[in-house]
């Protein structure tokens, strides 16, 4: 399947018409709309108020003689991402580009949840509270917003993305990047064991643990992952930031279902060009029911469920309305690991079993979904926001519906949409209740 070219196309007009001109090709990754919330706003961003000890910390690491790998832990809130973006910024001046090794799949960074990523950034973040979308260097598809589930294939991804940024950028002979860590706030019993064994495994120059007053929740002192007489990494010790620090809004408990739906959203919206505007989850709900899939026969991909079995006679059934990680099994480079490199995410929004068709919605670009052989369909969930759609039948409907019902009663027409208005579409009905 490797040697010939995929039959990975959009669906013919017989289907539910093109709404943009992104039903042609998927844009370049646009920024974030000023309106996300895990975006900085146009406006300069507010000053934030950076604790002593952790611009101690930042000053420190980044006057480190050779490029650091910075390993950042503590617990659940203490404030690991944002010490993470600001001690990216403070390494950028000096070296211009800096890894970020990505592995808190429930919230993570740069990439939408459910994935370990490595990111080398070359732009500092305009807003250091609040992460931005950013394509990845390289992303394992884990399919699920706790490790808890499957810890084995979790370490593996996370080794599997070390290794490679390693190999890339810390050999000799190659311009040698400092490294940045983030790790997820799960640090009692199996989280514990699993920090240990990405401590142990990384072998960072510096660990910046975090510690909260609540000192049950915090990690042991000193090098806890290695034994009594061995030596090792630098151990910074910080405060978790309080009271005005950072503006205080880093101190308020993560929305995780939230954050994790609106980083969806946003993934999503590239599937749009971006000047576009889609300023609400309606819009955007509307955008994506009205834009043609990509038509994928069953005999292109094979199908993986990452943390639950399904009978074989349901297989591609069970792939409707869900999000799946993209995949090119055959890359030469992951052929001896488990967990192969994943493209993008996608939406399956209908399987057509009599044809033999799945049709499949992602702003993954055409020239990187040819290599696409595996779909991976683990617990990530559409958001309902977007599943929503008042006035038409549910794009992401039961096998075979779509050859029972017509193209008109398929799609009705949102007069109040971008897209509508984007075509020309005008009429006194647009101020219709959604």
């Amino acid at each position: 399947m490797r040697n010939r070219r995929r039959s990975i196309k959009k669906q013919p007009e017989s289907s539910p018409p093109p709404a943009s001109p992104a039903a042609h090709a998927a844009p370049p990754m646009p920024s974030p709309s000023p309106k996300s919330p895990g975006s900085p706003a146009l406006d300069p961003a507010p000053e934030v108020l950076i604790p002593p000890d952790w611009a101690s910390a930042t000053a420190s690491i980044s006057s480190e003689l050779s490029p650091p790998v910075v390993l950042v832990c503590g617990p659940a809130n203490s404030g690991k991402s944002t010490f993470s973006r600001l001690l990216l910024n403070s390494l950028l001046p000096r070296y211009g580009r800096v890894g970020y090794l990505d592995t808190d799949v429930g919230q993570p960074e740069f990439s939408p949840p459910g994935c370990l990523s490595i990111h080398v950034v070359d732009e500092a973040i305009a807003d250091p509270r609040y992460p931005v979308l950013r394509e990845a260097e390289r992303c394992c598809f884990y399919g699920d917003i706790s490790s808890k589930r499957d810890p084995e294939t979790y370490l593996n991804s996370v080794f599997l993305l070390y290794t490679y940024f390693v190999e890339k950028y810390r050999c000799t002979g190659s311009q040698v990047l400092p490294l940045i860590v983030n790790t997820p706030g799960w640090v009692k019993g199996t989280g514990f064991d699993m920090l240990v064994e990405m401590l142990r495994y990384i072998c960072p120059t510096i660990v910046v643990q975090i510690r909260t007053r609540m000192q049950r929740k915090n990690l042991p002192d000193g090098l806890f992952w290695l034994d009594d007489d061995q030596t090792g990494s630098n151990v910074i010790t910080i405060d978790a930031a309080c009271h005005k620090s950072l503006s205080g809004e880093s101190l308020k408990r993560k929305d995780g279902g939230g954050t994790r739906e609106r980083r969806l959203v946003e993934y999503f919206k590239q599937c749009f060009p971006s000047d576009i505007s889609l300023a609400t989850n309606k819009e955007l709900a509307y955008a994506l029911a009205s834009l043609p899939p990509y038509e994928v026969p069953f005999s292109d991909v094979k199908v993986m469920h990452l943390h639950c079995e399904v009978p074989r006679t349901e297989i591609w059934r069970s792939l409707n309305a869900t999000i799946v990680g993209l995949v090119n099994s055959g890359d030469t480079a992951q052929a001896a690991h488990t967990a192969p490199w994943c493209v993008g995410l996608g939406i399956v929004r209908g399987i057509d079993v009599q044809r033999g068709l799945l049709y499949v919605i992602t702003p993954v670009p055409v020239e990187c979904l040819e290599s696409v052989d595996l779909l991976l369909q683990g617990l990530i969930e559409i958001p309902r926001s977007v599943m929503q759609v008042k006035g038409c039948v549910s794009p992401y409907m039961p096998t075979n519906v779509r050859d029972k019902i017509t193209e008109k009663d398929l799609y009705a027409r949102n007069l109040n949409s971008p897209l509508a208005i984007q075509n020309g579409d005008s009429d006194s009905d647009s101020d219709a209740d959604m």
